[in-house]
């Protein structure tokens, strides 16, 4: 597997999984009636933004990230990412691949830590992984998100300091 740059050519492999993860209403908040061109806008930001994908060997786009600044101007020094696996790779450290390479990017470019916003409860793979990648849920917000499977679930605030 291969951590690269988005290219144009990867939209339709990467729509298809924001799709399926949207759709799934387990893990993110997005409106299930985003049009393919709101998606697109949400997920490949201008700079400093950066999106990527992890690649299987045979070119197979397994799951996509992207980051930059969690917030604009005064909290611009903290980063943020958000990341989508897709369904037929999971459990296989494709979301360890892309956090630890969103980490590094985001250390390099100079920002003072990472805060993910929104990180489901009920999504306990994703927690043990960031957990297990040195971030800290400094809190959590009780009922924060309607789960598909679960009814209304917490979204823990995570944060790694570099």
């Amino acid at each position: 597997m291969k951590i690269r740059a988005f290219d144009d050519a990867d939209w339709p492999a990467v729509y298809a999984i924001i799709r399926e993860v949207i759709d799934g209403g387990e893990t993110y908040a997005y409106d299930p009636d985003w049009t393919e061109p709101e998606c697109r806008q949400v997920w490949v930001g201008p700079a400093p933004s950066i999106t990527v994908v992890a690649v299987a060997d045979d070119g197979t786009i397994l799951g996509t990230a992207h980051s930059g600044p969690n917030r604009p101007a005064r909290g611009s020094h903290v980063s943020t990412a958000s990341f989508m696996v897709s369904s037929k790779a999971r459990g296989q450290g494709v979301g360890r691949a892309l956090g630890l390479y969103v980490l590094d990017w985001a250390r390099s470019a100079g920002y003072h830590g990472m805060q993910f916003n929104a990180v489901v409860d009920t999504n306990t793979v994703a927690v043990k992984l960031w957990h297990s990648l040195g971030f800290e849920t400094i809190g959590i917000v009780p009922e924060a998100f309607d789960s598909r499977a679960h009814g209304l679930v917490g979204l823990h605030v995570m944060y790694q300091k570099f």
